[in-house]
């Protein structure tokens, strides 16, 4: 690789990480070290394919497809369902009580952990990464009328797990 074509790689993925690591945190249910993972395959291939990807039309829709194949990968993987401990590791105690924002949050990453994997990549690219319906069928090499029925699938579950306590509060 060029100089060039490594400083723009480097430029590129200083912008993108982190954009990319919250995409890949709500990918695998809130899982950081999973999330990291996925992320740092998904830059590892991208330096090596960097050439063809910075020709792409759509870089950001070119690794955001990247990063949902080495998410795929991961998950299939044998190494997925080995547990290294009985229990994940005493959370940190938190100073002040949470913000009901902070309650939200949460509750809406559990939520959408217990939504289907499938959904749950649509879900995530169409309204955390922003992609439109089409972009999300072409990162998914499906189309756009399975991203459409993903999408209502996965919301209609999303809310399942959320149930608003006044029905009123949202209007679609």
């Amino acid at each position: 690789m060029q100089a060039t074509q490594r400083q723009e790689y480097v430029e590129f993925v200083t912008a993108v990480t982190p954009k990319l690591r919250r995409t890949a945190y709500l990918l695998t249910g809130g899982d950081a070290h999973r999330a990291d993972d996925v992320v740092q395959q998904t830059l590892t291939r991208l330096y090596v394919k960097w050439g063809r990807a910075r020709a792409a039309d759509d870089v950001g829709a070119y690794v955001h497809r990247m990063l949902v194949n080495a998410f795929r990968q991961e998950r299939r993987s044998r190494w997925f369902g080995v547990q290294l401990f009985d229990r994940p590791p005493e959370p940190e105690p938190m100073g002040d009580p949470p913000t009901e924002a902070v309650v939200d949050t949460v509750a809406v990453r559990a939520a959408l952990a217990a939504v289907p994997p499938g959904q749950r990549v649509v879900l995530v690219l169409r309204f955390y990464a922003d992609l439109t319906v089409e972009q999300t069928a072409g990162v998914l090499g499906c189309s756009t009328g399975n991203v459409k029925s993903q999408t209502a699938r996965g919301l209609a579950a999303l809310r399942r797990q959320l149930p608003l306590l006044d029905p009123t509060e949202v209007n679609r």
